[in-house]
């Protein structure tokens, strides 16, 4: 099959795009960019070494003898786009393409414009590359458990059947976004929803949970193949941030009193819910839902399951909790479905005392790459920071990716954001 992985030099697009041509697919890979500029913006990097791309898709064609193709652009720009899709003519597209951190959409009205018109427009211009140009494409879309919030109901996969004054109906199931990229993935799902509604397209949502793990059969190859491990404030999911903390006896930040629970998963999961997606379409205007996470737990949960780690590492762990810079609920119900992957076939990897070590040692081994002060959180739902008093400027794209919308302000480059000096490691 013919698969073109959008945004497929970040974490999961890079890990799933090698996995694919693994497996056998002709694999191409779109992609900007902006990922890596991000972290000069924010003044972050990754905890691992990643290469340029170019070097890690040239040693992956020398170690498995097969080639994924590159396309550099912008799938905001749509001259662009649809170029690469008549070049390319995939038969899936898996699309990751997209700003995905909810603090970074929340730092100031800036970041807020951006994250909205470029994960929506580019979806909008996916979707109209499919119906202009192959119709029976299928597109699966990365979508957010965080569409959802966190009802006091069951949570199910997509649709919800209502009962209302005497007359019955299955509609979308409510949506309660917690932040403006998180309403971004709302905006997409009902754009999907409606496109094949009335094109026929084909399309599926994974609604996914929180991602962890850095190592694939795929990536494990070789280090210059080595996947991101991303742990500062603003990108960093809240495991890899335990790990680092626990690694440089920094005590783990807890936000609040720590029952935010949310779904988690593997990556290794994330690259087998893709393929079984992609080997499983959806029918011709059928907008599909899969919840895509295997296992549930609190922040707090996590901290303990990462201090009993570190501990057996011989580490000193301590939990601390902080005024949560969000705006959610810090104690509730959660109770979402998730079987639809399971019974296309996924058999879950679930998050283990050798998996959590493993993650603590990577932690360790590039411990000379650990900033410390990039952990505390600097994000504050309730107070955005005044553009002007932060003195940044916005980029243009490059040369490809200058078609934008309202002439919509970009990431900014090289920002001073290190407020908090460093904690001095033990």
């Amino acid at each position: 099959m013919k698969i073109a992985v959008l945004g497929g030099d970040g974490y999961c697009g890079w890990a799933t795009a090698l996995y694919l041509s693994q497996k056998g697919h002709s694999v191409a890979i779109v992609d900007n960019y902006l990922r890596r500029q991000w972290d000069h913006e924010l003044g972050a990097q990754t905890l691992t070494p990643i290469r340029p791309l170019t070097d890690r898709l040239r040693v992956w064609q020398n170690l498995t003898g097969k080639t994924i193709e590159l396309f550099v652009g912008d799938v905001a720009d749509y001259d662009f786009l649809s170029t690469t899709f008549k070049d390319f003519a995939p038969e899936a597209v898996v699309h990751f393409a997209e700003q995905r951190s909810a603090p970074y959409s929340m730092i100031d009205r800036k970041h807020a414009v951006f994250t909205q018109v470029n994960n929506v427009v580019g979806t909008l211009n996916v979707l109209f590359a499919i119906r202009e140009i192959n119709t029976d494409c299928h597109l699966i879309k990365l979508g957010t458990m965080g569409e959802y919030g966190t009802p006091n109901i069951d949570i199910e996969e997509g649709y919800i059947t209502i009962e209302h004054n005497g007359r019955k109906d299955v509609l979308p199931f409510p949506k309660q976004p917690g932040s403006f990229y998180h309403l971004s993935k709302v905006h997409d799902s009902h754009n999907m929803m409606f496109a094949c509604k009335i094109w026929g397209l084909r399309a599926t949502d994974l609604n996914q949970g929180v991602v962890y793990g850095t190592t694939t059969d795929e990536t494990a190859m070789d280090e210059a193949l080595i996947n991101r491990f991303d742990y500062d404030d603003v990108f960093g999911t809240v495991l890899n941030r335990f790990c680092v903390q626990a690694a440089i006896g920094q005590p783990l930040t807890v936000y609040g009193k720590g029952g935010q629970t949310r779904g988690f998963l593997d990556i290794r999961d994330t690259v087998r819910c893709v393929e079984l997606a992609c080997e499983n379409p959806a029918k011709k205007g059928e907008c599909r839902v899969y919840n895509q996470f295997t296992e549930r737990f609190s922040v707090l949960d996590l901290a303990h399951m990462v201090e009993t780690a570190g501990k057996k590492l011989g580490l000193s762990v301590e939990i601390d909790h902080l005024p949560d810079p969000r705006v959610e609920a810090e104690e509730h119900y959660y109770n979402a479905k998730h079987s639809k992957l399971v019974d296309l076939g996924l058999e879950p990897h679930l998050l283990s005392d050798a998996l959590l070590d493993s993650l603590v040692n990577i932690a360790l081994q590039y411990r000379d790459r650990i900033d410390a002060s990039l952990m505390l959180p600097q994000v504050n739902w309730r107070e955005p920071k005044n553009e002007r008093r932060m003195q940044m400027s916005m980029p243009t794209r490059s040369a490809t990716s200058d078609a934008r919308v309202g002439n919509v302000e970009k990431p900014l480059l090289k920002a001073k954001r290190r407020l908090i000096p460093p904690r001095p490691a033990s």
